[in-house]
């Protein structure tokens, strides 16, 4: 595939060394805040008045898993995901009779659509249970949306992610993606169909690959403009401790090509398109929520390896199949790990979510935390000013300005932080043998 040549124009976003140190600081703090306690949790809170939550749910299964991806998945086999589709549904009952009620919906995997049927029973069983569901999103890759079945999910999901990654033939093979998903212009001429089908329709991409230089970058951006999908979705490559050991140096470009890639993409999808966080471009401001931890402060995950964060807590599900399976037998939540924080770190944490997606409001710190960010946090804040991150708006007083330097530091804490969670995936996936997947 030949890419156009392509001639970045000179911005600054960040220097080095400040990108070093903010790679140090999330590494702190995640290592000091980041990480579950056992729990024998035979009930979950209950939803408090007035509070709003998000309905996550996890479907943990593959038919090939990719070297790079670090979610919790399995190989499939169906009698196992039939089995866990089940459940997933009993979870939800046990979830409803706690009284709790959902705007939205987010299924995520693995792959979500492995089983359309099971899927589709699924999402129309969570939306009688909880008909306060306004929007279902789900994922899924460039080889399903051609399937028969797929067409199933017409109307019954409001927002389908299809992970593409690139269009480049050499990036997909590096990738291990080109024999799974085929070529960079069969993925394209598929992506047109899955298009007529949804409401929005969002095409993740990544960057980050070792030898995608700005020429392969910029004419995968071209090739998004004539698909014109609904929403985009720029992931930046992320490598962990769950990362195969042997890709690890090879698939990862140096950390110094990371802003030069990121300008391509504020250069060119930021002509076309709203940005909506710091990876996520779409067509309006309504495009249907992506990162359903900036939507929303609270979220209950069911299905195994789900997360959930309910008032000051972080709950985990069990990553093994079989203890999944025994706890809602039993008529229990799946919740094996538990973390509690602090006011302070929970105002952190929502800081660095303000700053990826671009909504920093005083107001917001003030009616929902009770505090007064700027003196709270005022390390943080004044750490985001020395860096050129932020500014005030000179026409409210509550609404503060992320700065396309701060767009990029938002994504390389978003990186760190999910990279972070990564790692705690890792670590509770370890102990599982083979009875356990």
């Amino acid at each position: 595939m030949t890419a156009s040549h392509y001639v970045p124009r000179p911005r600054k976003l960040l220097p080095q060394w400040m990108l070093s140190f903010t790679d140090r600081v999330m590494d702190y703090y995640t290592k000091r805040y980041l990480h579950c306690d056992p729990v024998i949790l035979q009930r979950p809170p209950e939803p408090q008045e007035g509070h709003k939550y998000l309905l996550y749910a996890h479907v943990p299964f593959c038919k090939t898993l990719c070297s790079y991806c670090t979610f919790h998945r399995f190989l499939f086999k169906e009698w196992k995901a039939r089995e866990y589709f089940v459940n997933l549904r009993r979870e939800m009952d046990y979830v409803h009779s706690l009284g709790y009620t959902f705007h939205s919906m987010y299924v995520g995997g693995g792959t979500t659509t492995i089983l359309e049927d099971e899927l589709i029973k699924t999402l129309e069983y969570a939306k009688k249970l909880f008909p306060t569901i306004k929007e279902i999103s789900c994922e899924t890759d460039p080889q399903i949306i051609t399937t028969p079945a797929f067409r199933n999910l017409k109307g019954l999901v409001d927002r389908m992610s299809i992970g593409v990654q690139s269009f480049n033939d050499d990036i997909l093979k590096l990738s291990e993606r080109y024999e799974k998903f085929g070529s960079g212009a069969e993925i394209f001429e598929r992506l047109q169909y899955a298009q007529e089908l949804f409401p929005t329709c969002n095409i993740d991409m990544m960057f980050g690959f070792r030898g995608q230089n700005l020429d392969i970058l910029h004419d995968d951006m071209e090739k998004i403009f004539k698909l014109n999908p609904r929403q985009v979705t720029t992931y930046p490559l992320m490598v962990t401790s769950q990362t195969k050991k042997s890709v690890k140096n090879v698939i990862a470009a140096p950390g110094n090509e990371l802003a030069d890639q990121y300008r391509v993409i504020l250069d060119t999808l930021g002509s076309h398109y709203r940005q909506l966080t710091s990876w996520t471009f779409g067509r309006t401001n309504d495009e249907g929520f992506d990162e359903y931890v900036v939507d929303y402060d609270e979220y209950l995950g069911v299905g195994s390896g789900a997360f959930s964060f309910l008032n000051d807590s972080l709950y985990v599900n069990t990553f093994s199949l079989r203890r999944y399976g025994e706890r809602i037998a039993a008529g229990h939540t799946g919740v094996e790990r538990k973390r509690t924080f602090d006011h302070h770190a929970i105002a952190q944490y929502r800081l660095m979510l303000g700053l990826f997606s671009h909504r920093l409001s005083r107001k917001y710190f003030r009616d929902v935390h009770g505090i007064n960010v700027d003196r709270y946090l005022f390390k943080e804040m004044m750490g985001l000013r020395l860096a050129g991150a932020i500014q005030d708006d000179p026409n409210d007083p509550d609404r503060i300005v992320v700065t396309d330097a701060g767009k990029f530091l938002g994504l390389v804490m978003m990186k760190a932080f999910y990279s972070a969670m990564d790692n705690v995936r890792a670590e509770l996936r370890a102990p599982l043998r083979e009875e356990d997947m």
